[in-house]
């Protein structure tokens, strides 16, 4: 009879959860739907003044052209969007980061795959910035079973990128660690044709609930925490791999130009795999949720243990963490630290974040685990994954109060800070961060206009350079 209710219980949650996402997927893409209509228009029957355009165009001002001209020779900033997401020119009009890109000249927020992998979104990523066809590489193509070609990009977003013209990354959630990644690729010189690159190409890395350690919450949503690569049978996620699998076969063009899980190296469209194929990826049989090639298994505590197995810290790097929280302690028992503050996408699994228990009868994913380490959260990741990378080797790390505390900022080391906020709190809608959202972004920002350039000057007896 127990079993009975424990089941019902379970049902009703997983059907609930498929609910509130479900909503939560058709308000963000009618949101984005509702903006292009809107602009469109806005421009038939609101048309700009030719005539004004022409006479701005003649006298430019002085003051504009000189800042243009040195924006050029700053280092770009580079927003790296997290699982689910997407960059610009899809969902229409719509910024994931909630248009935090338009607080400096020079920045650029990619596209990549949003269920993908963490590697090949990291290659994804490279020929973005230098142009070409991205190569997945033959042995990791062949080992899971997809092409090794992809999306050609005839010029880059910065060609000249190299040791001499490096790059500020900022990576949201699973984006981080693609950064992460990317930067032990270059040095590793993974990338064929490109064998002058190196960690240096990569000027800083700031992340945003950064996912270095994995996150409880995979489990929830239906990893099996015995390996963490392999789905339940009845899950949250079950439902999300029929749907994407579903949504890649039919492939209709003008909805995968407005959104795209980023699988079509996998070849799962109607047009290459047939009705054979369908039912083959729909029994388990064939595609990435079988070779394991997706996020998930990234984001799991052993996926995220196996990445960082590789992922070093580098000595010439800067790097600094923003963790964020939605949980608190009251009598010794950790609970959401409210009610009205936490998106409803994730109200429920802030509360079951913060009373996991991993299974009694499966082995811990590492020495020395305990599960009041993992309860603080956001409802997506643990606050103890975003400070900095810890497993199975802790990275140097600092924890910074105020700003004082990183003051010069030193390179090799994670500076990390701890939010009071859920993890999409400062991601697509800026109204719910208010003035935090601002106060966030112009300090990363800020940051990494500070460290324009690897080499600063000597400093003065009576000045530091932050």
């Amino acid at each position: 009879m127990i079993r009975w209710w424990i089941s019902a219980l379970q049902l009703t949650e997983l059907f609930v959860s498929s609910i509130v996402h479900l909503l939560y997927g058709f308000y963000i893409f009618s949101t984005a739907v509702a903006g292009d209509l809107s602009q469109v228009l806005n421009e038939y029957f609101f048309k700009p003044n030719v005539n004004v355009i022409e006479v701005k165009r003649k006298e430019p001002n002085l003051s504009t052209t000189a800042a243009a001209v040195d924006v050029t020779t700053l280092p770009p900033i580079v927003l790296v969007h997290g699982i689910f997401g997407f960059g610009k020119g899809k969902l229409g009009g719509l910024s994931y980061f909630a248009g935090a890109e338009k607080k400096d000249e020079r920045v650029l927020v990619p596209d990549l795959g949003s269920l993908t992998s963490i590697y090949d979104r990291a290659r994804e990523l490279f020929y973005y910035l230098k142009g070409g066809q991205v190569d997945y590489g033959e042995e990791h193509s062949n080992a899971c079973g997809h092409s090794q070609f992809g999306r050609a990009y005839e010029q880059g977003h910065y060609p000249e990128w190299d040791e001499n013209h490096p790059i500020h990354f900022v990576g949201h959630s699973a984006g981080a660690q693609v950064v992460r990644v990317l930067q032990q690729m270059l040095a590793d010189k993974a990338f064929k044709g490109y064998e002058n690159t190196s960690e240096n190409w990569v000027l800083s890395i700031t992340s945003l609930s950064g996912a270095f350690n994995g996150t409880t919450r995979t489990y929830l949503d239906g990893m099996q925490p015995e390996d963490g690569k392999t789905l339940k049978p009845i899950c949250l996620l079950q439902l999300c791999r029929l749907g994407v699998i579903i949504y890649d076969w039919l492939d209709i063009p003008w909805l995968k130009d407005y959104y795209n899980f980023g699988f079509d190296h996998f070849n799962m469209s109607w047009r290459k795999m047939g009705i054979r194929g369908l039912v083959d990826c729909l029994m388990g049989n064939a595609g990435p949720f079988v070779s394991g090639d997706w996020i998930l298994p990234d984001l799991t505590i052993q996926g995220s243990m196996q990445l960082n197995c590789h992922l070093q810290t580098f000595p010439n790097t800067y790097y600094f963490s923003y963790a964020t929280k939605r949980t608190r302690k009251i009598m010794g028992i950790t609970v959401p630290s409210s009610i009205f503050g936490i998106h409803p996408l994730l109200f429920i699994r802030v509360l079951q974040m913060s009373q996991w228990r991993h299974p009694p009868d499966v082995s811990p994913p590492y020495k020395g685990y305990r599960d009041e380490d993992w309860w603080d959260n956001d409802g997506a990741l643990n606050t103890i994954s975003m400070t900095h990378p810890r497993l199975p080797i802790e990275h140097p790390s600092r924890y910074a109060v105020n700003d004082s505390d990183c003051q010069p900022l030193q390179p090799g080391i994670w500076y990390y800070k701890i939010v009071e906020a859920d993890h999409i709190f400062f991601i697509v809608n800026r109204e719910r961060a208010g003035v935090q959202f601002d106060l966030i972004y112009d300090s990363i920002f800020e940051r990494c206009r500070k460290h324009v350039f690897r080499k600063s000057p000597p400093t003065l007896p009576n000045e530091t350079h932050l």
